[in-house]
């Protein structure tokens, strides 16, 4: 050790020095006792976001021909609980926004997309990519589809009228609830954490006769319950976000009801007062509920809902990731195209069928034919990607999803977590993997008679709807 060393050392330390020397001290521990996730959460201020919610019954207040079943006989008769709307806004540091709207609907007409979504963004600048529309898909709430309403039942005017006012009014009753939410904006911390759930079965199971609905023990499942929570910056819980890949068809009666969604989020507000629960659908359009239907609906919903609030309670009881900003959200079509139509002459002999859902079909076809001049072949499919920092990745996607598409698309998109939705902005009808189109039945192709559209789908739907997902989220992620 050299003499001016020695001197270096020899020196009284001043008073300034030893507050700098605590100050260091108090943040080296600060930062040994926090974990990494924490002080990034803690520290970072270019991560931070606001959150806001509100929510709005949307039960009708007179009886209405219901959703869901194409065997209905009779319209409503009263209610077991509410349905509602519910809205979550999210603001980066940047000013980019997404509001996710919830609904306990049948589903989400593209008509209603279209309007919102220019409403939002003239009233409230909110771009298109910024607005996640999601239907519960519950089998008990109002058909607000004129035109199944008209054609599938041949209903009275009365009735019609009835179903284009519910749907009126619905409108206005979404824009003012994405407004309320983004008034609420207010700082928050939003985490992402998942458990299980395990009443869901697969429901095409393979006889002689072909795939019939039915239990199936052996079929894909998802049981993941994905649960995004939102926590004011005092810890109190605000608003949780919760999934599962199940179809909404417990129950067999003509009242309104959410079905297992619908008690799920009614025990957890419960549970946690002042807390907005929000259900998002995942891809389980062939998935049902199990036991279900009979004497024992209502109990066996109310249990099925009871064991997914427990799922989501779980989650919540587990250490969440924090979910930070930027958001990137990115919201695309992908034209999905159709098999080879029927000519004219297969559909009048189709138009003379026995079967009203056959000859139905046939005439809206040949109707098609006579006012356009040719049969639709292709169809504009959106697809919506949302990137939370680089801790969450959301995928939306239109229509009843069959479940291979959330087990495909969280295996190949694995990295941060990967949250896959169905029945999200349009639900046109069944989406197949290209797995249950070569099968057939009902999710197949089957159930595109009771749709407008030609179907089945060509072989190509996968696939294109898997690239485009992709495509978009090698856009958003960091």
């Amino acid at each position: 050790m050299n003499r001016q060393t020695i001197d270096v050392l020899r020196r009284k330390p001043t008073k300034s020095y030893w507050m700098l020397l605590c100050l260091a001290a108090v943040s080296c521990l600060t930062a040994l006792n926090l974990p990494a996730a924490d002080r990034a959460w803690a520290n970072d201020q270019q991560t931070s976001l606001k959150a806001g919610v509100a929510s709005d019954v949307i039960t009708p207040e007179q009886s209405m021909w219901m959703a869901g079943y194409a065997a209905r006989t009779k319209p409503s008769d009263g209610k077991v609980h509410d349905l509602h709307a519910k809205a979550l806004a999210l603001e980066d540091n940047r000013g980019a926004r997404l509001v996710i709207v919830t609904v306990d609907l049948i589903s989400i007409p593209r008509p209603l997309r279209d309007w919102l979504e220019k409403e939002v963004n003239r009233r409230y600048k909110l771009p298109p990519q910024g607005l996640l529309l999601s239907a519960s898909h519950t089998h008990y709430g109002p058909e607000l589809r004129a035109q199944r309403v008209s054609f599938w039942w041949g209903l009275s005017s009365e009735e019609i009228r009835q179903a284009n006012k519910y749907l009126e009014h619905l409108q206005e009753q979404l824009l003012e609830l994405v407004g309320r939410a983004i008034d609420n904006l207010a700082p928050a911390k939003l985490g992402y954490t998942h458990a299980r759930a395990g009443f869901a079965m697969n429901r095409r199971l393979k006889t002689e006769g072909g795939f019939r609905n039915s239990p199936n023990p052996d079929g894909p499942v998802d049981h993941d319950v994905p649960v995004l929570r939102v926590d004011g910056p005092e810890g109190k819980l605000q608003a949780v976000v919760f999934g599962y890949a199940c179809h909404n068809t417990t129950l067999n009666f003509y009242r309104f009801c959410g079905d297992y969604a619908g008690f799920a989020q009614l025990y957890l507000e419960q549970e946690h007062p002042g807390t907005t629960a929000m259900f998002i659908a995942g891809c389980g359009a062939d998935q049902n509920p199990y036991p279900r239907r009979g004497s024992r609906s209502l109990e066996y919903c109310m249990e099925h809902g009871r064991a997914l609030a427990n799922g989501v309670e779980s989650a919540l009881a587990v250490r969440a990731t924090p979910v930070r900003a930027p958001i990137r959200s990115v919201l695309e079509t992908v034209t999905l195209e159709f098999a080879e139509p029927p000519t004219r002459e297969q559909l009048a002999e189709q138009a003379k069928s026995v079967d009203k859902y056959d000859r139905r079909h046939a005439e809206q076809l040949l109707k098609e034919l006579e006012q356009t001049g040719k049969i639709c072949t292709t169809y504009p499919y959106l697809v919506q990607v949302v990137q939370f920092g680089d801790d969450l990745t959301m995928v939306a996607l239109a229509g009843e999803v069959v479940v291979d598409y959330s087990l495909r698309l969280k295996a190949e998109l694995a990295g941060p977590p990967v949250w896959v939705a169905g029945y999200c902005n349009d639900v046109l009808g069944y989406i197949p993997s290209l797995r249950v189109l070569r099968e057939g039945g009902y999710e197949g192709g089957g159930a595109m008679r009771n749709t407008t559209l030609p179907g089945p789908f060509a072989p190509s739907v996968e696939k294109l709807i898997v690239d485009k997902v992709h495509e978009l989220v090698d856009r958003v992620r960091p």
